[in-house]
């Protein structure tokens, strides 16, 4: 992938971003991209007390991860580099 290309996709990501963040400082949290693979995989880390919630992957998969791949349909999956 071209770092054009690739640069455009994270600025994408942030914005998808945007709309689970403030659910995720409701509860002292948050999230930062770390990598967009070539194989348009996006890998995460969970900041703040996500790191030891029990419920980090329910929110991966239902809530950043639907938000990431509902507006860039691109996006093959997501996952977390730290965490429970």
């Amino acid at each position: 992938m071209k770092l054009i290309d690739k640069q455009h996709f994270l600025e994408k990501i942030e914005i998808a971003l945007q709309t689970v963040r403030p659910h995720l400082r409701v509860d002292g949290g948050d999230v930062e991209v770390v990598e967009l693979t070539d194989d348009m995989h996006v890998k995460i880390r969970w900041m703040g007390m996500c790191e030891s919630c029990s419920m980090s992957a329910m929110t991966l998969r239902a809530g950043i991860q639907a938000a990431i791949k509902g507006q860039i349909p691109e996006i093959v999956g997501v996952e977390a580099v730290n965490g429970v």
